[in-house]
């Protein structure tokens, strides 16, 4: 998106508040929102950018200028990494896990399968890959390198996977990372890749503690990537899946799409920058909250701390914080409001890496000075993540069966990106599409597959680029 475009969509950011169905009734005190008849400040920051290996970290915030006392205002971080220094794609170690438990029967099966087939094609000798199916009980295609002799046996043991038994997704993974485990010093990249329904019914069942078995292998330096089979899969889990395994996730909605998402998938592991990327918000005294939008953050101290998936060159990974403020005066000089700390692992020089970058703004009780400095970059930025949250909760009421609800919240999303037709031109579309779609759908199946769709198009609007979809 060009910057002329975003100083002329802020021309058409109308006062979306209580005129917006379903919007909550209060006061605008970050300023996000035009006023009626207010004019375009034309104002755009300067990113502050921190670098520190190949990894580079900028930001903003909302403006020069913060109104003293109880206020919001947003800032917008991305994590950006290097394109990549080589032409050819780095060796990679990865697991396979195939859920082949009765719920599994049938397409969802032959899909699977069929995206097994695809990887061990597209792997040579320089590469490792382990082979994993369960269903009460796990079976195991040992890790090696995959020559053709062995491209042949691993083609053959997928082959002969059939449906049968629970659900025991845990004793899938924990199978996976005991094949990675020995090599991870020597890979740069270790990844393992789930494909399931996601509806664990033996061994551990709780999506907390599978959550925490992706946490402690991702601190093992293996990777986790989740791909949803079927139009019932546990889109929650996979999704937590890869957010806590810092990998990707999506689902198989039509076999045709299957080879690219699997050679995406590959790219991605065998381009791999950084990993264990974190970012870790540190909030001054003034500053009692900040809600990271569209990505779960946890509490350290006075700390959140966001954990973004790994970077592969040329990737990136936005995120948009909304903070709650409350500022004593500071004539004259700039007021800290947010430390952003980055984190990862370099995998190129095998080293960690740590870049710090300060967010500050000076503090007035003049609003009309806060507004006439309000900057138009950040400001449609924070539209955007707004109209997200909105995809987001509408994506979840259309797969309890709300429809009303749903549709009012698609009207909130459509009306935030309908205020600027020019910078919010693609999301405006996509809601649209997705409205126009889920008024034909004719049964339960075809309301699923839209709200998945729309909930991956939402993450994307939150600028998070770690999801796959087969649209």
């Amino acid at each position: 998106m060009n910057r002329t475009a975003l100083l002329l969509a802020t021309t058409g950011l109308l006062a979306l508040t209580a005129a917006v169905v379903g919007l909550p009734r209060q006061k605008d005190t970050s300023h996000t929102l035009a006023q009626p008849g207010e004019a375009p400040t034309g104002v755009v920051l300067p990113l502050a950018t921190a670098k520190n290996g190949p990894v580079t970290l900028e930001g903003k915030l909302s403006g020069a200028y913060l109104i003293t006392g109880p206020s919001e205002a947003y800032a917008v971080l991305t994590v950006r990494a290097d394109k990549p220094r080589e032409q050819t794609r780095v060796p990679v170690s990865l697991a396979l896990v195939i859920d082949r438990s009765g719920s599994m029967r049938g397409q969802k099966l032959a899909d699977a399968k069929q995206a097994a087939r695809l990887l061990v094609q597209q792997l040579g000798a320089e590469d490792r890959l382990a082979l994993v199916h369960y269903g009460s009980d796990v079976r195991v295609f040992p890790s090696q390198q995959v020559t053709e002799e062995v491209r042949q046996q691993m083609l053959a043991f997928v082959d002969t996977i059939e449906d049968a038994g629970a659900t025991n997704i845990s004793g899938g993974l924990q199978a996976a990372a005991q094949q990675l485990l020995p090599y991870v010093e020597h890979f740069r990249v270790s990844r393992i890749l789930l494909l399931s329904d996601g509806q664990p019914t033996e061994g551990l069942v709780e999506d907390s503690e599978l959550l925490k078995l992706a946490d402690t292998y991702q601190h093992q330096g293996m990777t986790v990537s989740g791909l949803g089979v079927g139009d019932e899969f546990n889109e929650r889990l996979m999704r937590g899946l890869a957010e806590q395994g810092g990998g990707f996730y999506g689902y198989i909605q039509d076999s045709e799409k299957l080879g690219e998402i699997v050679r995406r998938e590959l790219e991605q592991a065998a381009g791999t920058l950084a990993r264990g990327v974190e970012l870790r918000l540190e909030l001054p005294e003034g500053v009692g909250e900040a809600e990271v939008m569209g990505v779960p953050a946890r509490r350290e101290g006075n700390s959140r701390v966001v954990r973004l998936y790994d970077l592969a060159g040329g990737q990136d990974a936005q995120v948009v914080v909304k903070l709650t403020l409350d500022l004593g005066a500071s004539p004259g000089a700039d007021r800290g409001v947010l430390g952003v700390r980055l984190r990862y692992q370099d995998v190129e020089a095998a080293r960690p890496v740590e870049t710090y970058l300060p967010l500050a703004a000076k503090v007035t009780d003049d609003e009309a000075l806060v507004r006439a400095n309000l900057d138009q970059d950040v400001r449609v930025h924070a539209v955007r993540a707004l109209g997200a949250r909105e995809m987001q909760a509408a994506a979840e009421e259309m797969k309890r069966g709300n429809r009303q609800k749903a549709l009012g919240m698609l009207d909130n999303a459509r009306a935030l990106f309908g205020s600027s037709a020019s910078a919010l031109a693609g999301e405006l579309a996509d809601v649209d599409r997705t409205k126009a779609a889920y008024l034909n759908a004719q049964d339960e199946t075809s309301v699923k597959r839209e709200a998945l769709q729309l909930h991956r198009k939402s993450l994307k609007t939150f600028g998070q680029n770690n999801s796959y979809g087969t649209d």
